[in-house]
């Protein structure tokens, strides 16, 4: 069980490569070494116990991805307090929220306007510091992460430096190892989300892999930082690869010319980007599943050794999870026998909820830690998935999403895949609606291609001929675009009114 800091990787990559490139920020034009910082998250570290801040104290961190927050987050966690990362962009109720929900007593901002009259707003600086040695770590709160909360107000994870640290470890017990020294990793994800933060961040500190920070994702600005920085790996969310999926092969290949791994997360990517990336690149993009609440890698093609459309892979060497029904036992949720599209594997052991156990779980919601993983060490996640016959996982859906129309379950994932069919959808999410005659209503809302003309009566004809009727959506609505959050994650409940 891990009892280091968070901040001992950064000391660690300052003695083993202190000259070596640690971070690139490509927005502010500035590259630091791991001696330069490390003196720097040493230097913010004497700030912050200048300004009284001590073990335990949250200290909010809304800074975009950038070298700053490199600096703050290894700083926050050597003086021992917990970093609360937010968006830079959340607007300002949403700000407060956080702020009073974490009692955070310190904001770390490039913006003195994000403070209140209680909680003081510090600007991160880049400077040499002194030696600073780290206070505490294992299972103290290293990082309070807030989630979106599909269904009600955000909630703040509790991740502890053993959880983080654990899943390190469990990234890099994969063979082959998927970042190393001296590769230069690209991150255009948000570092206030897990994803961005440990796979990203954390892990490039680890094992000595060069950071190239982007604010924010441009399919053209990242060819062009992925030729600059000769990028080897890039860490994607699937919006990402969706947008460098309608580039040309030409303009691909010069970008990606250096690239050997390309990972995907945080939301399901389509069959249809995938193979049209292998495509025109020869690569193709190794997918995993987690949630804040692991740490967060919990399953990774990586593991399965080949990308699999579809599918998340195996678990990670050190998680285990199995499939549970709805009161926690290990049985798997029956099915509707009458429908033989909800028998997803031959061998008929159908779908579950998905519960994770490991060394990298959080340490419950924050403040009190309630609803952590249980005596027996699982935590119910909440996600809905089936197991292939070769044991890797497929997710149906989020449990919070299901659709129940007359007793019988929908997912959405699943009419959204066949809407997704029609040449003429560029996106479409389903959501359910309640329904005076059958407690629940499938409606579907559809982007359609530029310039493409599709009708409502199309929608539901292609579905009715894919799908049970109950599954077909009950009214189609048209959009220009759907509401992600900054990971790229459908939000469904803003369109349930």
């Amino acid at each position: 069980m891990h009892t280091g800091n968070i901040a001992d990787l950064l000391s660690g990559a300052a003695e083993q490569w202190p000259d070596a490139v640690s971070v690139i920020d490509t927005a502010a034009g500035l590259s630091l070494t791991w001696s330069q910082l490390d003196a720097a998250a040493a230097g913010l570290a004497r700030r912050l116990t200048g300004q009284g801040v001590g073990p335990g104290d949250r200290v909010l961190l809304r800074l975009p991805t950038s070298a700053d927050f490199a600096v703050t987050l290894f700083g926050v966690a050597r003086a021992g307090a917990i970093a609360v990362p937010v968006s830079p962009l959340s607007p300002r109720p949403e700000l407060d929220t956080v702020l009073t929900h974490s009692g955070a007593c310190l904001v770390i901002s490039r913006d003195p306007e994000d403070g209140t009259p209680d909680v003081p707003v510090l600007r991160p600086e880049i400077g040499p510091g002194e030696v600073f040695p780290a206070t505490g770590g294992g299972e103290d709160i290293a990082v309070l992460s807030y989630t979106s909360g599909t269904t009600g107000p955000p909630r703040g994870v509790m991740l502890s430096h053993r959880a983080l640290l654990a899943n390190l470890d469990q990234l890099g017990s994969l063979d082959p190892k998927p970042v190393g020294h001296p590769d230069r990793v690209l991150i255009a994800i948000p570092l206030f989300h897990v994803y961005g933060l440990g796979p990203g961040l954390l892990l490039s500190t680890a094992v000595g892999a060069t950071a190239v920070l982007a604010e924010r994702f441009d399919a053209r600005q990242a060819l062009r930082a992925c030729a600059d920085h000769r990028v080897t790996v890039i860490g994607g969310v699937p919006a990402m690869y969706a947008e460098l999926a309608a580039l040309d092969r030409d303009e691909l290949g010069r970008g990606l010319a250096t690239v050997r791994l390309l990972t995907s997360g945080a939301a399901p990517l389509h069959p249809k980007v995938l193979a049209a990336i292998r495509e025109k690149t020869g690569l193709g993009v190794y997918e995993g599943y987690g949630l804040t609440e692991t740490a967060p890698v919990v399953t990774s093609t990586l593991v399965t050794g080949y990308p699999k459309p579809g599918s998340t892979g195996r678990p990670l060497p050190g998680v285990e999870i199995r499939l549970v029904g709805p009161d926690g036992d290990g049985e798997p949720v029956p099915l509707d026998p009458d429908d033989p599209d909800d028998v997803f594997d031959d061998d008929g052991d159908g779908t579950g909820l998905v519960a994770v156990r490991g060394a990298n779980l959080f340490s419950g919601y924050w403040p009190d830690g309630a609803h952590g993983p249980d005596a027996e060490g699982w935590f119910r996640t909440g996600d809905v998935g089936f197991l292939d016959n070769d044991g890797d996982l497929h997710l149906v859906d989020r449990a919070n999403d299901l659709i129940i129309v007359n007793g019988f379950n929908v997912f959405p994932h699943e009419v959204e895949e066949v809407i997704a069919q029609l040449p003429e959808v560029a996106e479409a999410a389903v959501v359910g609606v309640l329904d005076e005659r059958s407690g629940e209503a499938v409606k579907a809302v559809v982007v359609p291609v530029a310039g493409a003309s599709l009708s409502e009566q199309q929608v539901v004809e292609h579905c009715a001929a894919n799908l049970a009727g109950y599954k077909v959506p009950h009214t189609v609505e048209f959009a220009e675009r759907l509401p992600h959050s900054p990971t790229g994650k459908l939000r469904r409940v803003r369109l349930r009114g």
